[in-house]
């Protein structure tokens, strides 16, 4: 498909700025741009590149100020990267679209299936789920017992939803993803043997859920673990049991949520962040990459860093005494010798 600069600025709400009347087919990196191609230009740090990029039309923010002649066709508007997200939204919704129910895909009879439902081969539906319309399940993918999934769900291979598992609309489950697996629940007995306590709760996943490859959601001891409308997991993220997060709250890799912990709406972890069982994070909250949240967080919109995590202030203190430790060892060592130096001449 084809789109002019006019095109994208009346469907963005934007301006041109240049050529109205050129278009592109396809999207690159400003770095990486080339004849027919559509750009944007969010970050500062890449803006040197829009002087001498090949794209035909880079967006850019309404205050982006030009330091020297550019060449590219320019759209103006409000917010460039949320701009070019909708417009791959749309690029994507002109690829072909996938459809009907491939052979070796297996649908168990008491299964509910709503229309226009892709099922790839070695797909497997168990009794008595229930699909929504506009579904795509892929290829290897599994759907357990008494799952209930809604409308316009995309589920990619090798993903498996367990028994009793709940997933509402517009929700994209990434490959190899494990939604409902049992929490890490063991007792440990007199004879020191751990014993298994049975997880017999499920995962809630409401609306425009989006959760990452390999990302792995636990069910609930009694009860369901909670992932509430708009979060986003990236991939390889883990989230124990019984754990609740709130609306639009989005998690980088490799971070970790620990049993019964509960999460407040609009945080942003990064990667790799731990988070310890049975605590409270306020809503707002922002947690820097590794950091190590071993305590409740109650002021809503805190930022944390660091292990174990503490206020943005005290940490950026703490790392600016931190580099400069081998500078005070060996100022304190000098002090060292001068006042042992001292307690020679006073001890004659």
């Amino acid at each position: 498909m084809e789109f002019s600069a006019q095109a994208i600025a009346q469907f963005l709400g934007g301006t041109v700025e240049g050529n109205p009347d050129v278009k592109v087919n396809t999207v690159a990196k400003i770095e990486e741009g080339q004849p027919g191609a559509l750009s944007f230009l969010a970050n500062p740090k890449y803006a040197h590149y829009i002087y001498n990029t090949e794209s035909s039309i880079v967006l850019v923010n309404n205050d982006f100020i030009a330091e020297s002649p550019v060449k590219t066709t320019l759209v103006r508007v409000s917010n460039a990267y949320e701009s070019f997200a909708s417009l791959l939204q749309l690029y994507a919704q002109s690829k072909k679209q996938k459809s009907g129910i491939e052979e070796q895909s297996f649908i168990h009879s008491s299964a509910k299936i709503g229309d226009n439902l892709y099922l790839g081969s070695f797909a497997y539906i168990s009794e008595n789920a229930i699909i929504g319309s506009n579904v795509k399940i892929y290829p290897h993918a599994y759907i357990g017992d008494n799952v209930k999934i809604g409308d316009n769900v995309i589920i990619y291979p090798s993903a498996i939803i367990y028994e009793d598992c709940v997933i509402g609309n517009n929700c994209v489950i990434h490959a190899g993803a494990v939604v409902g697996a049992d929490g890490f629940g063991f007792a440990s007995g007199a004879d020191t043997n751990y014993k298994k306590v049975p997880q017999i709760g499920n995962v809630v996943i409401e609306d425009h859920v989006e959760i990452g490859a390999n990302a792995t959601i636990d069910r609930a001891t009694m009860g369901s673990t909670i992932l509430r409308k708009g979060v986003k997991l990236d991939d390889h993220v883990h989230i124990a049991h019984n754990v609740e997060i709130g609306e639009n709250t989005v998690m980088a890799a490799q971070s970790g949520v620990a049993g019964s912990t509960k999460i407040g709406k609009n945080c942003m972890f990064g990667g790799q962040v731990g988070i310890s069982p049975h605590l409270r994070i306020a809503d707002g909250v922002k947690a820097g990459a590794q950091a190590g949240i071993p305590s409740d967080i109650k002021k809503e919109g805190s930022i944390v860093l660091g292990s174990p995590a503490s206020d943005i202030s005290a940490q950026r203190r703490s790392m600016a005494v931190y580099k400069n430790l081998p500078e005070l060892r060996s100022r304190l060592s000098d002090l060292e010798k001068i006042v042992e130096e001292l307690r020679h001449k006073i001890s004659e």
